[in-house]
């Protein structure tokens, strides 16, 4: 990897791509939302432990189901994506790792250290985040992503056959209607952010 992709592509993943708040009805596949998360889980993780964990609310019955977890303007733009995808981490990750880490003890690293596993979970879980949203990206889907949820009111609602689960954060998917996007806000310097010792 020694050639930087195309500028074209760094755009579409970076310089030129936005968080939406409105949606075209165009339908998006299930093939398409599965493509993200296989591309999504191609990014390292600690020990390989993979702990993102997606659940994609569609119908109209699931949706209603999420309304209750959204706060104010989260309400009408998540009504209105195609899809939307809760991601949660899995604090029992290490009890999913045979395959993905041979060799590695991850239930004797973890399995009684419940605090150390359920803070490598939201951290790596959030790294796969990011990833999900440029594997979204790459796919030709707009990303609204969220945090402002009442994390504890989702769980209830979609939770109840996951417990080791926690929920991370939500990410509306679909073709964003680019009439109602807001003006980009900047972003901070290289030289603010990064210092060279």
């Amino acid at each position: 990897m020694t050639d930087p992709i195309a500028p074209e592509a760094v755009d579409r993943l970076f310089r030129g791509a936005r968080t939406h708040n409105g949606w075209l009805d165009t339908p998006v596949s299930d093939e398409t939302l599965m493509q993200v998360v296989a591309l999504a889980s191609q990014g390292p993780t600690a020990f390989n432990q993979q702990p993102m964990r997606v659940i994609f609310v569609r119908t109209a019955e699931a949706k209603e189901r999420l309304r209750p977890g959204l706060m104010g303007s989260n309400v009408d733009k998540t009504m209105a994506a195609p899809a939307t995808a809760i991601l949660c981490f899995d604090r029992a990750f290490f009890n999913h790792m045979a395959d993905a880490a041979p060799g590695f003890d991850a239930a004797g690293m973890y399995g009684a250290k419940p605090d150390l596993a359920r803070d490598s979970a939201a951290q790596n879980g959030t790294l796969q985040a990011g990833y999900f949203i440029l594997a979204a990206r790459a796919t030709g889907l707009d990303c609204g992503p969220m945090t402002g949820i009442h994390k504890d009111v989702v769980a209830r609602a979609f939770l109840a056959d996951h417990p080791e689960w926690d929920v991370n954060m939500l990410v509306n998917l679909g073709h964003g209607d680019p009439s109602t996007l807001r003006p980009a806000r900047p972003r901070h310097a290289p030289d603010f952010t990064a210092t060279f010792l």
